[in-house]
């Protein structure tokens, strides 16, 4: 039997500007998951409605920010007086140490998400030492 805790889905959180935005609009912190293999760290990020256009990603001083902004669709039609699901942007911020080479970082978005390829520096990787007889 599968206990209730497993099945429950983390609501949106809100993120709180620590300086002035841009645009008005609530940001919330989009759910991240990351992976390490020997290589790299795997960083993916769920941004949904966030196209490629639509993503930042700045590095400044080992600070690493992510933020996004759904593309706005045009409707003709009938004009939205209610909704339950709040839309806005995306904000994200990580310190990087320097096991990652900051030069190699990639990103690539597909379907509002997110997936940024983090290189170790070479000093990182793990490496085999051979033990010599003698």
């Amino acid at each position: 039997m599968i206990n209730k805790k497993e099945l429950q889905v983390a609501g949106k959180k809100e993120a709180k500007a620590t300086g002035e935005l841009t645009q008005a609009g609530p940001v919330f912190i989009p759910a991240v998951d990351i992976f390490e293999n020997q290589n790299a760290l795997i960083l993916i990020a769920d941004m949904p409605g966030v196209n490629s256009e639509g993503v930042d990603i700045h590095l400044k001083d080992n600070e690493f920010t992510i933020s996004g902004r759904p593309k706005k669709e045009e409707k003709d039609g009938p004009a939205l007086i209610y909704t339950e699901y709040e839309s806005g942007g995306f904000l994200r911020s990580f310190t990087l140490s320097n096991v990652i080479d900051q030069a190699k970082i990639e990103a690539s978005m597909k379907d509002g998400v997110l997936k940024v390829t983090l290189p170790k520096a070479e000093s990182a990787k793990p490496r085999q030492i051979i033990v010599q007889a003698g």
